[in-house]
């Protein structure tokens, strides 16, 4: 065992105390104490300074892996092993410089929050390859141009290289590489090279363990290779013999053993491919394994080995397993792909899903992924029942919402219990979360609403056209595909978004907060008994797993739409991290209500009184109140600010409204504020014109009211306010898919795609186009073809009338 040490930052500090092993001494005194003793004096030791040496509260009892993702982020021991198709460059003749220095600073990052990271890396032969061709190309060149006296050199032949002689030659500057990157993070590096021997001989055993230990206890990160210039064979038949034995004849054996010996939380597992691959990938059906089981690999088809290195997949499997069974959690990555190298490592510890995470514990119900798949099969088996047989599906789950009303609110008082015990949620959120006899009554009504109305919702002809004789085209409605609707805090709105996608014949992933889980739980069974009286029960899931939103949203494949329905952060939040899905919602509801000159005194406070203060939580809940400046300091501004104090609304002042005030409230902080509660912003404007204004700039583009008696303004603030949903006379509150008629809704939509406002079946419907012809090709209508082109429309099919 070799070890070298880069200490440049490592002094003593007053109250630490250190006892190195000799092993560890040596290793340091011999190489950089004398270099380094005058700085040591000058120096703050990093770790004991200004930076703390635990960060973050990272303990955990080994003996037993980590069961689920989500759990990898009390990691506090991490190996990262670095495969040669990581660390090396395309032509396999050097280091890709970029990749690895992403690495160290990822590696980096998580040492500063007190984890103890080592890693296992190779690229000492490609590294050594680069330099011995570089002196054998230099020497050739030299000696044939002494020899001819000509500087015209010809092509000159490289010798095979020998392995162990490039890795004599890259060790030193392989850690060179890695001392100068880790210094930029004021962090330390120890270079250890080990052979088979150093694991088989129980006194070497003991010190690598022991020098190990003490550098990670100074901070330090060991940065471990086999010693490849004097490495033996593997011995054969003494691979996989139980914890205690794994031959290292690569450097994912070296892993794997170094893991178990160190009692390592994470071994990470860096490779050119994406994770495990249940067929070889790039064959067409290859496809992604989230998680893998031990025993699984019988079911695994492993191709060839990486285009460097010694290990292929299987090689990695095997080693992955072995670690896992020796206690330690391992995922198998990416670290070359250029989108993902620079955070895969810090992903993979915050749970994120990357690559393929070995788990020795089974959930006990289906993967999302599995969920997906059994709802798109679901939709389309849901899509092609007839309209009488999905409206009987919803008037049935209306019934079980009545007839089974005292379990459901039993569920829902344990989780009203559970919020209020942990003191996690705010009152408006609490509100949101509470279900009633009332609640269920509106969500049956509403229910059987949306039965009526779904008669001819899937498979409608919206166009007919006559391309040409016997040639007859139709554009028909369709399902949308798979819809993911992820919700907080409202288990009401489980049954509605699953009676609109039985209604419009599309599958439906449902991912609810962890506060309704009861309520969630007994909606989405009796979901499932309705469905199951035609069969679909498949058709509608609900999410239990520990899947992260974030990772739900990367399943573009699986998912055709993503619904939000919750806080303005969860809105934005699924907006930055859906990838190639699209997203229907709205971030915000920041309300206008506007008052204007001509306004009627009986009908302003009634408004503004329901548009505030009837559900202020609402996103269709008035959050500025605009009024002309002409009515400031009239009986009608002093009702509106008395109706207000008496519902203990907090008023905000807007610039103008402030400047206008001797003594005015808080001055508002942002025009752009949703608050969600008991609060409002006043803002005085000049004109009608000036309140479009004010509202395109610090509107969210949901729902804004005007208040007016003169039909020439009101039609003007109709015609140019650019929002979903824009009202004149009338409450903000009725910006409902309930309250239009559609029954319910699965979310209002402020964005510029099909649907706008509150969003019900035809908002979770597109469209196909179906062409019936005889025999009918495009050379027929060429310039001295027989046919020619006649396009006319035709009438539509006579709607279903309810």
């Amino acid at each position: 065992m070799l070890c070298r040490a880069a200490l440049s930052p490592l002094v003593r500090s007053p109250g630490w105390c250190f006892v190195l092993s000799p092993h560890a001494i040596a290793a340091i005194s011999r190489l950089y104490l004398p270099y380094h003793t005058q700085r040591l004096r000058n120096e703050s030791i990093r770790c004991w300074s200004n930076i703390p040496f635990i960060t973050m509260p990272l303990s955990r009892a080994h003996g037993k892996s980590f069961a689920h993702r989500s759990e990898l982020k009390h990691a506090k021991r991490i190996v990262v092993k670095l495969g040669s198709a990581v660390v090396t460059r395309g032509d396999e003749c050097g280091l890709a410089l970029g990749r690895l220095a992403s690495i160290v600073e990822q590696v980096s990052v998580l040492q500063n929050q007190g984890r103890e990271m080592m890693i296992v890396t190779s690229g000492a032969v490609a590294f050594g390859k680069q330099r011995l061709r570089h002196e054998i190309l230099l020497s050739q060149s030299v000696r044939q141009a002494l020899h001819s006296g000509q500087s015209q050199l010809k092509d000159m032949a490289i010798p095979v290289l020998e392995a162990r002689a490039c890795a004599a030659a890259g060790q030193s500057g392989l850690m060179a590489l890695y001392e100068a990157m880790f210094t930029q993070y004021s962090i330390c590096a120890a270079q250890i090279l080990v052979t088979n021997l150093d694991f088989h001989d129980e006194q070497k055993r003991r010190n690598l363990n022991g020098t190990l230990h003490e550098l990670l206890r100074m901070n330090i990160v060991p940065i471990i290779n086999t010693n490849d210039a004097v490495v033996p064979p593997p011995e054969p038949n003494s691979d996989l013999q139980g914890v205690n034995v794994i031959s290292v004849k690569d450097n994912d054996s070296l892993a794997a053993r170094l893991a178990v010996e160190m009692k390592t939380d994470l071994l990470i597992v860096l490779s050119d491919v994406e994770g495990l691959f249940d067929s070889p990938p790039g064959s067409d059906d290859a496809k992604l394994i989230d998680i893998f089981y031990p025993g699984d690999q019988q079911s695994v088809t492993f191709g060839t080995k990486s285009r460097v290195g010694m290990g292929g997949m299987e090689a990695k499997v095997k080693a992955a397993l072995w670690a896992l069974q020796g206690g330690t959690s391992v995922v198998i990555a990416n670290g070359t792909h250029p989108k993902i190298s620079g955070h895969v490592i810090t992903d993979i510890v915050d749970g994120k899903k990357v690559g393929t995470f070995f788990s020795e514990v089974k959930p006990a119900g289906p993967t999302v992924e599995q969920q997906a798949e059994m709802a798109r099969t679901g939709g389309r088996t849901l899509a092609a029942l007839q309209p009488e047989q999905r409206a009987e599906i919803i008037c049935r789950l209306a019934d079980l919402l009545t007839d089974q009303r005292e379990e459901i609110l039993l569920a829902n008082k344990k989780d009203l219990e559970e919020a209020e015990n942990k003191g996690r949620l705010a009152l408006p959120l609490l509100k949101r979360l509470s279900l009633s006899t009332s609640k269920l009554n509106s969500l049956a009504i509403g229910l059987r609403q949306i039965a009526a109305s779904s008669q001819d919702s899937v498979g409608r002809v919206i166009r007919r056209t006559r391309i040409a004789k016997d040639l007859e085209l139709e554009q028909v409605t369709v399902p949308i595909g798979v819809l993911l609707v992820i919700f907080e805090s409202r288990p009401d709105c489980l049954p509605q978004v699953s009676a609109l996608a039985i209604a419009s014949g599309n599958g439906l992933l449902l991912k609810g907060g962890k506060e309704a889980a009861y309520s969630n739980q007994i909606l989405h069974h009796l979901t499932q008994e309705a469905l199951s009286i035609h069969g679909v029960k498949d058709a509608v899931q609900l999410v239990n797993t520990r899947e992260e939103v974030e990772d739900l949203c990367r399943l573009d494949k699986l998912i055709d739409l993503i619904i939000p329905r919750g806080s303005s952060q969860l809105v934005r939040d699924i907006q930055k991290a859906a990838k190639g899905i699209p997203v229907m919602g709205h971030s915000e509801g920041i309300c206008h209500v506007y008052v204007d000159t001509d306004a009627s005194v009986e009908k302003v406070t009634r408004i503004i009184r329901d548009s505030k203060c009837e559900y202020p939580a609402a996103c269709n809940a008035l959050e500025t109140l605009l009024i002309h400046r002409d009515l400031l300091r009239t009986p009608l501004f002093d009702q509106i600010i008395d109706m207000l104090r008496v519902e203990q609304v907090k008023i905000h002042a807007g610039p103008k409204f402030a400047s206008y005030l001797t003594f005015s409230p808080s001055e508002v902080k942002s025009l752009r504020t949703e608050y969600g509660d008991l609060e409002c912003c006043i803002e005085v404007v000049d004109s009608v014109q000036e309140a479009v204004e004010h509202i395109h700039k610090y509107g969210s583009s949901h729902t804004d009211v005007i208040i007016t008696e003169n039909e020439k303004t009101a039609q003007f603030f109709l015609q140019h306010v650019d929002s979903a949903c824009v009202f004149w006379n009338a409450s903000t509150r009725f910006s409902d898919g309930y309250r239009f008629g559609l029954g319910a809704e699965v979310g209002i939509s402020t964005s510029r795609i099909h649907a706008r406002g509150p969003v019900g079946i035809e908002g979770l419907l597109t469209t196909k186009w179906l062409l019936r012809g005889d025999n009918h090709v495009v050379s027929d209508f060429s310039e001295h073809g027989s046919m020619k082109y006649l396009h006319e429309s035709l009438p539509l099919p006579q709607r279903h009338t309810s």
